[in-house]
This record gives C-alpha cells, sequence and structure tokens, in this order.
C-alpha cells in the first residue's frame, strides 16, 4: 500500500539536493503554466477561440475584482494575484488525476508515491507564503515610498508605536495561517484520497475526488484573494486613514 507521511518523501537526489515527490508535482505545474502561455501567445487571434476566450472571460473578472478592492493598485496588484491563484489551483487539481498518491516505488514499508500533491508539503505551502509577503512588502514599498510605508510601523507617538509592533508581528502571523490553512486542507484531502482509493478503486472515490475539486478551488482562492487584499491594504498611504 501507499504510504501517506506528514513529510514529503524523497525520490532520489542530484547531489545533497534531495527531489521529492510534491517538488516532482510543483515542476510538472510550472511546466503546464509555461506551455499554456506559450500556446496562447502563439494563437492570439482578433477573433478569439474557446481556450482564448476561457483566458479572456476569467481575466477579466478577476481584474475587475481586483480593481474592485483597490482601484488605485489594480495593475500592479492583479499580476501577483492572478499568477498565486493559478499557479496553486493547478496544484491542487493536478493531484486528483489517476496515479497521485497510489503509483511509486516499493519500499519496505509501502510505495513511496511518485507524485503528490505540492500544497500537502508544508515547506511548499510555507515558502508561498513567504514568498507573496515579502512581495506585498516590495509591492508596498515601490508604491508608496519606503518613508510611508516605514511610517504604518514605526512612531513617535506611543500608541501608534503598539499598533505598529502589532502590525508587525501580524506580518508573521499571516505568514503562518497561509501556509497552514493551504497544507492543512490539502494534505487532509490527499490522505482521504490516498486511503480510499486503495480500498475502492471505483465509484466510491467519486464523492471525495468532487469535494477535492472545490476544495482546491476555494483554497487557492483563499491564498491569493488574501494576498491581494493585504496588498490593497499596505499600498495604501498610512495617512489616508489618518495622521500619526
Amino acid at each position: 500500500m501507499a504510504m501517506v507521511e506528514l513529510a514529503a518523501e524523497t525520490l532520489f537526489r542530484i547531489g545533497s539536493f534531495p527531489v521529492t515527490n510534491t517538488l516532482t508535482e510543483i515542476v510538472i505545474v510550472d511546466a503546464l503554466i509555461i506551455a499554456g502561455i506559450v500556446l496562447l501567445n502563439k494563437n492570439i487571434k482578433k477573433i478569439p477561440g474557446a481556450f482564448q476566450n476561457l483566458v479572456e472571460i476569467v481575466v477579466d473578472g478577476f481584474y475587475g475584482l481586483t480593481e474592485s478592492i483597490s482601484p488605485k493598485s489594480a495593475m500592479s496588484i492583479f499580476p501577483y494575484f492572478m499568477s498565486l491563484f493559478v499557479f496553486i489551483l493547478l496544484a491542487n487539481w493536478l493531484s486528483l488525476f489517476p496515479g497521485f498518491g497510489t503509483v511509486g516505488l516499493k519500499s519496505k514499508e509501502g510505495i513511496i508515491a511518485f507524485l503528490r500533491a505540492g500544497g500537502s508539503d508544508i515547506n511548499f505551502t510555507l515558502a508561498l507564503a513567504i514568498i507573496a509577503t515579502i512581495a506585498t512588502q516590495v509591492l508596498a514599498i515601490k508604491t508608496i515610498g519606503i518613508k510611508h510605508h516605514l511610517a504604518r510601523y514605526f512612531s513617535f507617538n506611543p500608541i501608534f508605536l503598539f499598533v505598529g509592533l502589532l502590525e508587525i508581528l501580524s506580518i508573521f502571523t499571516n505568514v503562518v495561517s497561509l501556509s497552514f490553512r493551504l497544507f492543512g486542507n490539502i494534505f487532509a484531502g490527499d490522505v482521504v484520497l490516498t486511503t480510499i482509493s486503495q480500498m475502492f478503486a471505483f465509484i466510491l472515490p467519486l464523492p471525495f475526488m468532487a469535494l477535492e475539486i472545490i476544495v482546491g478551488l476555494v483554497q487557492a482562492l483563499v491564498f491569493a484573494m488574501l494576498t491581494m487584499a493585504f496588498m490593497a491594504i499596505l499600498t495604501t498611504p498610512h495617512n489616508e486613514g489618518g495622521e500619526h
């Protein structure tokens, strides 16, 4: 039987670098996104086909959503928002294909799966949350300037200084909440689907798979929208809400 471990399993090493089954899935996701971009760029037409039409509808809808949250910074925030959503969604949905978590290498303990959901690896979700947080801080500095950005956290007024320190603390809590929310939901779904698929090959896994399609969509949307909301807040000059 396939093993369901908390940590991602190492398939092989390149020197001292471990290549895990979750990393393998992420590489496939990257390749699919790059292939999709290349395909779209080569086939852009004035009268769009089905694929181009779908992409335009999704992009237009998500840009409208970004603009409704942050009208002034929508152009800057949207690429991050859309990229995170597409990347996480593909990583979540790709893991629902047959063979994920069930086909792999034999070991003494069982089978080490060749492929596993990237979101079921805390290293992946934590790295994603850290990247999103750093991108948010960098975007804020580029948009409003370092002086206005630091004014959000530091002040000569003791009350505002205390509030600023709480905001600094919230940066770290946001990293934890973003990473563990995504990890917890995807890992739990991975365990359930792997277990059910090994016990029942047909029919019974289908309702669980349908549920995981929804969970994968919701978690991608939640992660991307929370990042977008943080960006919208931090790209708004602090003095627009009141002077220190």
